[in-house]
């Protein structure tokens, strides 16, 4: 993939990042990069980073960037992510005109991503703020898996990477 070999630390746990102009392939869309952490709420700000260093210049980067959180949070509080020994893995990935977030999850109760309905307590707004900012999103199940995505825009004619 043309991946840097770059690593990072999360709680104890040495994790590999991989970023790469022009990486992988698939289904026509650019891997730009992946990063696996430990399901841990440490690993909440790694992944801010990782979106942060991985497209820079993406001018839905705020946006993209509090997605990120409040989607690997979600993984980590309400899926088997959070559990001894959970992992939640963040992908990037870019076509022309998008920028596509995907957080994966170790896998959940029958319970799927939804918008909840607005109670007035502090927490439970996550797929809500997504649903708010992101131009498109959605999940997919893989086996016990839960892939949540959400697309953001890219300049046009930008490469992998968002340059």
């Amino acid at each position: 993939m043309g991946a840097e070999g770059a690593g990072l630390t999360a709680g104890r746990r040495r994790v590999a990042v991989e970023r790469g102009r022009g990486g992988a392939r698939v289904d026509g869309t650019v891997i730009v990069g992946r990063l696996t952490l430990p399901g841990t709420r440490r690993s909440v700000g790694y992944a801010r980073s990782f979106v942060r260093e991985t497209v820079p210049d993406l001018p839905a980067l705020d946006d993209l960037v509090m997605v990120a959180s409040e989607t690997v949070a979600n993984a980590i509080t309400h899926t088997a992510s959070g559990r001894e020994g959970g992992r939640v893995t963040v992908v990037l990935a870019a076509e022309p005109g998008i920028v596509r977030l995907e957080v994966v999850d170790d896998g959940a109760a029958p319970g799927r991503p939804r918008v909840r309905d607005e109670s007035g307590g502090e927490t439970g707004r996550g797929i809500r703020i997504v649903e708010a900012v992101a131009d498109r999103w959605g999940f997919r199940t893989e086996g016990t898996r839960t892939v949540v995505w959400a697309e953001f825009p890219a300049p046009r004619g930008a490469g992998p990477g968002t340059r």
